[in-house]
């Protein structure tokens, strides 16, 4: 499928175009549950990010030495805390720097959601609160990440966390808002799904419970690591040890405020970044002018997820639009 393209609809629409890239969402079932039927049998929803191209084709992340790169850890769902993997991802933050060419390398972020869906695009002061739990340029990482795991608790006995499920696929923007006398600078991640297709699949149950919408447009803010208090996001957030801890040059970009705009994108490159998603629109023409269109055709050998995860990933809800 690859980043796609956007058309502006609009002569000048205040957008600019921070980075461009694919996005895969993946659901997991609750511990001890091999299904999920309904979304009050979801656990986690995970958001998978991998930039292609940008303002600037090299990005800054964390050195790998600081995070998971390259390690069995555990995906950050909290629920195998007394296994080995679950004391293990209780680690440092993404600190120090790499550069990476997104143009030329693989770059993924793997993204825990605090709820079990993405913002109602009807709720737009609501916010929803996420961190950046993986950044790693192995795909190996990320699909030990989406496994299943079988471990021992000392308080409930066996445990068995299912494997993840791939939900959707689309292509992303991280767009810079141009500010005005009426608007602060501010940037949005907006997106549109290739699948499930909507010409191949008539059922998208999985999708409309979580609230991923064939095309959405949200405020993404980064919570400042050096300013405390959880304000307006209603979480207290990650433990201090656990934050991201940006280069100064990064950092400074959010000064002294609590929260403040993705820019530069290479805030999410951090492990332990914090984010919040705010409903802005699911019409992303009418709110930004502008449309994305995706390079494939629905088509089930197109799908790129399918192609970077391989079998590892169930994929039924993604190309049949049924709950698995």
């Amino acid at each position: 499928m690859g980043q796609g393209k956007e058309v502006k609809t609009r002569p000048d629409p205040q957008v600019e175009i921070q980075e461009r890239g694919e996005i895969f969402f993946f659901y997991r079932p609750k511990v001890n549950k091999e299904e999920a039927h309904s979304v009050d049998d979801v656990q986690r929803l995970y958001i998978v990010m991998r930039p292609e191209s940008g303002e600037n084709p090299t990005e800054e992340k964390q050195d790998p030495l600081s995070g998971k790169e390259g390690s069995d850890k555990d995906s950050g769902d909290g629920e195998a805390s007394g296994s080995s993997s679950g004391a293990k991802n209780q680690g440092e933050g993404g600190h120090g720097v790499e550069k990476v060419n997104i143009e030329k390398q693989l770059l993924l972020r793997f993204i825990v959601m605090g709820k079990k869906s993405l913002p109602d695009p009807s709720k737009k002061s609501q916010p929803f609160w996420g961190f950046v739990e993986m950044v790693t340029t192995n795909v190996e990482d990320v699909k030990n990440a989406l496994k299943g795991e079988e471990y021992e608790t000392k308080t409930r006995g066996h445990r068995h966390k299912p494997p993840a499920r791939a939900v959707g696929e689309g292509i992303y923007r991280i767009l810079r808002h141009k500010p005005n006398p009426t608007r602060k600078h501010h940037t949005h991640l907006v997106y549109k799904l290739e699948f499930p297709s909507v010409s191949q699949t008539r059922e998208h149950e999985p999708q409309e419970s979580l609230n991923i919408e064939p095309e959405g447009s949200f405020l993404i803010q980064i919570r400042n690591p050096e300013q405390g208090g959880g304000g307006r996001s209603g979480f207290g957030g990650l433990q201090r040890k656990r934050k991201a801890q940006f280069p100064v040059h990064i950092q400074a970009h959010l000064g002294h405020t609590r929260f403040g705009p993705a820019d530069p994108p290479d805030f999410l490159n951090y492990e332990g970044c914090e984010l919040l998603l705010i409903s802005a629109s699911d019409d992303i023409e009418e709110e930004l002018g502008m449309e994305l269109e995706p390079e494939g055709d629905g088509e089930e050998s197109t799908c790129d997820l399918l192609k970077t995860f391989g079998d590892d990933v169930e994929a039924t809800p993604l190309l049949r639009g049924t709950w698995e």
